[in-house]
């Protein structure tokens, strides 16, 4: 699977691992698509402990290890995550180039 994470997006994940006291070598960053939302879709993001060989794409970025579930792969490919740390947000953006909108808030997209 194509992805991309920013060093910026690295370094916040690595920092949220170790604040949570997890260890690198058995954690998994999960990425993945949802049905639903206001128009279509929406991303899930966030740290499990479990990964199915059958059911997932597993991506090492730099030492950390990326899974993804089958289906989900197919809408986030070529997508880069990112993270914004400003005064208007904060957070983890996933920039992808085959969403051709998403709502207001930016947690639902379509394709």
């Amino acid at each position: 699977m194509n992805l991309t994470v920013t060093e910026k997006a690295l370094k916040e994940l690595r920092h949220i691992i170790a604040d949570q006291n997890f260890d690198p070598a058995t954690i998994y960053v999960r990425a993945g698509v949802l049905g639903g939302g206001r128009i279509g879709k929406q991303k899930k993001f966030h740290l499990d402990e479990n990964f199915n060989e059958k059911l997932d794409i597993l991506t090492e970025i730099d030492g950390l290890k990326f899974v993804t579930d089958k289906r989900s792969a197919l809408y986030l490919e070529g997508t880069t995550i990112d993270f914004q740390d400003d005064l208007n947000k904060r957070g983890f953006k996933f920039n992808n180039p085959s969403v051709k909108s998403t709502c207001g808030c930016g947690s639902s997209f379509s394709m």
